[in-house]
């Protein structure tokens, strides 16, 4: 079991920037990767950036250049910095981790982009 801590959402204008961190905890030693999903209201749940153990990084097209996956092994975090936020990043944002136990989801954080 890997259980999955999230923090970092909130209200943000247009152009501004959020962080948001996950913390892994329980069988972190069978995660051999972890990303961030976003679900929009009335959208289907898209991938937006994914880290892989190695390193490793693959980005949604429409966040390229704006935003950052990292990832800390020290401490099973990792982190999505966002710049440039623009209302159609508005979602909830999930963290997703790949495991050998199977893939594991976080409760959801929502981010909301207005002015």
């Amino acid at each position: 079991q890997v259980q999955l801590v999230e923090s970092g959402g909130g209200l943000v204008q247009p152009g501004g920037s959020l962080r948001l961190s996950c913390a892994a905890s329980g069988s972190i030693f069978s995660i051999y990767a972890m990303g961030w999903y976003r679900q929009a209201p009335g959208k289907q749940r898209e991938l937006v950036a994914r880290i892989t153990s190695g390193g490793s990084t693959n980005y949604a097209d429409s966040v390229k250049g704006r935003f950052t996956i990292s990832r800390d092994n020290a401490k099973n975090t990792v982190y999505l910095q966002m710049n440039s936020l623009k209302p159609e990043d508005t979602a909830v944002y999930y963290c997703h981790v790949e495991s050998l136990a199977g893939p594991y989801w976080g409760q959801g954080t929502q981010v909301t982009v207005s002015s």
